[in-house]
């Protein structure tokens, strides 16, 4: 007996999440470009999407949220371009990348996301020292916080309002402590995502 179409897209939305949990449960496992921050990739990401949760964030932020550090594990050379002061523009590859299986509403936000964090170093005094030391180092590799034309230029972007909330719960997914949620439960988040025409 030949597959449903609901049995195929099933089948298609579970590849490429495993696809992508692949990397989470190998390079991204590991200690953050060797500790320079005190958790790993998945542990971070974990925790942000967790905090999407938390915020009752649309299931495509949420998905945003886990996989908007993805850059870093495609481009496994990133580290060495971090410490040579080179930024590895880990957004971008990772919104492209992404964007074979997922909508704007995924990946745009990824893409914006260090463009949010110099953005917030410009019009919120505070943010900066609430940052870690890595994302304070990657701030100047990123060009640093944002003129005032360029704080204009973002907020006429689509997708802008969103990739501020991805920073936000990005900054505050660096807990090595505090428990995380099941990687099975946000995976289905992933799965539902998926862009309908990619099936």
């Amino acid at each position: 007996m030949e597959a449903s179409a609901t049995e195929n897209d099933a089948a298609a939305r579970k590849a490429i999440a495993d696809h992508i949990r692949t990397l989470f449960e190998g390079p991204g496992s590991r200690q953050w470009y060797d500790g320079y921050e005190a958790v790993s990739q998945t542990r971070h990401a974990l925790q942000c999407a967790q905090n999407a949760i938390a915020a009752s964030a649309e299931e495509r932020l949420v998905s945003a949220a886990f996989l908007h550090d993805i850059g870093h594990l495609i481009d496994l050379n990133g580290r060495d371009k971090f410490q040579s002061g080179t930024d590895a523009q880990h957004e971008e590859i990772g919104a492209n990348w992404l964007g074979q299986w997922f909508p704007p509403s995924v990946t745009e936000p990824i893409r914006w996301h260090v463009a949010a964090k110099r953005y917030l170093c410009a019009t919120e005094p505070s943010y900066h020292a609430s940052l870690s030391l890595v994302s304070q180092r990657s701030l100047v590799l990123q060009g640093g916080a944002m003129s005032a034309g360029e704080c204009a230029a973002f907020e006429k972007t689509c997708f802008s309002a969103d990739a501020v909330r991805l920073r936000r719960w990005d900054d505050h997914a660096k807990d090595p402590e505090k428990p995380l949620p099941d990687f099975q439960d946000v995976m289905a988040y992933i799965m539902r995502s998926v862009r309908v025409s990619v099936l």
